[in-house]
């Protein structure tokens, strides 16, 4: 892509001039837009937008599961230089009206019914005053606006309205409203720009090596970064096929690999967790499998090696990334040994600063552990309507502070040891719950961990494992324990072990800590 493309109309536009007869979009029931065709539907729905009193500046959400009509929609209020307010599925109708009231959404798409879920009904209690239109993309009931409707007010906008709104639209626009995933308290509205985006796109596909003949697969959720920004929109950025997917199922998305020759796949580790747990891997044809990338606090050594020999990906990268910073601050590269991709998140994207900071603000040496600051184009413009967190957030240098901690090498490449408010500190040594996560992931039985610290009348607080064992395995407490001993520092190791069957996470795959938490007793 082009750095100084700087609207995703325009970036858009020369994907379609470029590649207007390949396929854009393919859905999960195997129909297919090719890019000319999704550049008129995208227009179609921009004109419907106009229609519908949508001009540059104002705000539309998406309240659905990855299907095609998100990425319409998206690209057509792009194009018109409206934000998008993607809503996190898993919301419940206080929650979304909530977010629709905060970001003062003129327009609403959204599921029907889904999962068992009547997205209209759950809203309709909590809808806000500030939103004129809801557009159900699924079956309607009486009242409500279909998506088919909805697109036949375009034929009330003329082709030069849509052009001058599209050439009204600058690098420079608000692109979306991103809310955080609020596991540890009130979401927070992260606004940030088309230009900043693009040129974030831009590193990733570079690093990923995305190219026309990719067929991509997006299981990650439309309404996080990881799934909508470097994934349909980096796709459609980047000329390639993109194959939504709406919902994860591990033989679901075997079968789409092996039946849309499926070359790239990211995902949160637990994706390829459950891949490789599935009995039907073996008997699946994985050999188009070329490119993932993943990222977390604790990418176990193993389980990359494993990616690459049961997956069969010829391109294994990790990564690091927040909401907050378009979705990506530090990338492998293709060329870095196995050992610098299985321990660490890699170095600073080209254009952004990184260092780790101690609590007075000041850089640590490498092989210190500190605070992860980031600066540089990808740092949001701020949270909507708070500047005071905003300013707890990126300092009077521009440093956005993560909450992350980690340790740079002399290489500028990071690891990522923890959360701050992940540490917990037994018999006043700190305790990092992924540096113990990482070396538990070496046991032979275990899939994957979970650690967090629980109180304790003697040590403050001791660690407890979550722990889901492999296909197959068994393990006790006792055993577990006495293992970790001969592996790790006594004050590391866990106290208790909990096995269970999955651990808890968001949409975007991350372990849901505070609800381990909120689960836990004090010890004996």
């Amino acid at each position: 892509m082009n750095p100084q493309v700087t609207t995703v109309l325009s970036a858009l536009a020369r994907s379609v001039e470029r590649h207007s007869a390949r396929i854009a979009v393919v859905t999960e029931d195997g129909s297919s837009l090719s890019y000319a065709e999704l550049d008129a539907q995208r227009r179609i729905a921009a004109r419907a937008l106009l229609a519908h009193g949508v001009v540059r500046g104002d705000r539309i959400a998406i309240w659905s599961p990855n299907r095609l009509e998100w990425i319409v929609a998206g690209l057509a209020a792009h194009s018109i230089g409206a934000a998008i307010v993607p809503v996190n599925t898993r919301m419940k109708g206080a929650e979304a009206g909530d977010i629709l009231a905060r970001s003062c959404a003129k327009l609403l798409f959204c599921a029907g019914r889904f999962l068992d879920t009547d997205y209209p009904a759950l809203l309709a209690p909590h809808r806000t005053s500030t939103l004129a239109s809801v557009v159900v993309f699924d079956e309607t009931r009486d009242g409500e606006l279909s998506w088919q409707d909805f697109l036949l007010k375009a034929d009330t906008v003329s082709e030069s309205c849509l052009r001058e709104a599209e050439n009204a639209v600058q690098g420079s626009d608000l692109m979306d409203v991103m809310f955080t995933s609020g596991t540890t308290g009130r979401p927070k509205g992260v606004m940030t720009t088309q230009a900043q985006n693009l040129r974030t796109i831009a590193a990733w596909s570079a690093a990923v090596g995305l190219v026309p003949e990719d067929r991509y697969l997006i299981v990650n959720p439309f309404f996080h970064a990881f799934g909508y920004k470097v994934g349909w929109l980096g796709g459609v950025l980047a000329g390639l096929t993109v194959l939504p997917h709406a919902v994860f199922d591990a033989k679901a998305v075997l079968h789409r690999i092996a039946r849309d020759r499926v070359s790239v796949l990211p995902g949160p580790p637990t994706l390829f967790v459950s891949l490789l747990n599935d009995p039907e891997r073996a008997s699946t044809d994985l050999s188009s499998l070329r490119a993932t990338i993943t990222g977390a606090a604790a990418i176990a050594p193993s389980l990359i090696e494993r990616i690459r020999a049961e997956l069969g990906f010829k391109l294994v990268l990790t990564g690091y990334g927040l909401t907050e910073t378009c979705g990506v601050v530090s990338l492998c590269e293709g060329g870095d040994d196995a050992q610098t991709i299985a321990l660490t998140s890699g170095k600073a994207v080209a254009g952004v600063e990184m260092r780790c900071v101690d609590p007075q603000n000041q850089p640590v040496p490498a092989g210190e552990s500190g605070e992860i600051v980031v600066r540089g184009y990808n740092v949001m413009q701020g949270y909507l309507d708070d500047p005071a967190a905003t300013r707890e957030t990126i300092d009077a240098d521009g440093w956005l502070h993560t909450g992350d901690i980690g340790v740079l090498d002399t290489r500028g490449y990071l690891r990522i040891t923890d959360r701050l408010k992940d540490l917990y500190i037994t018999g006043g040594f700190n305790c990092y719950p992924a540096e113990i996560e990482r070396q538990m992931a070496a046991h032979p039985a275990i899939a994957q961990s979970a650690v967090v610290g629980v109180p304790d009348e003697r040590l403050g607080e001791v660690g407890r494992a979550y722990v889901v064992l492999r296909p197959g395995q068994t393990l006790d407490e006792a055993a577990l324990i006495a293992w970790c001993r001969e592996q790790m520092a006594n004050y590391k190791v866990p106290r208790s072990v909990v096995f269970v069957a999955q651990l808890p996470t968001n949409p975007s795959g991350k372990v849901l800590k505070y609800q381990l938490r909120d689960t836990t007793t004090p010890s004996s």
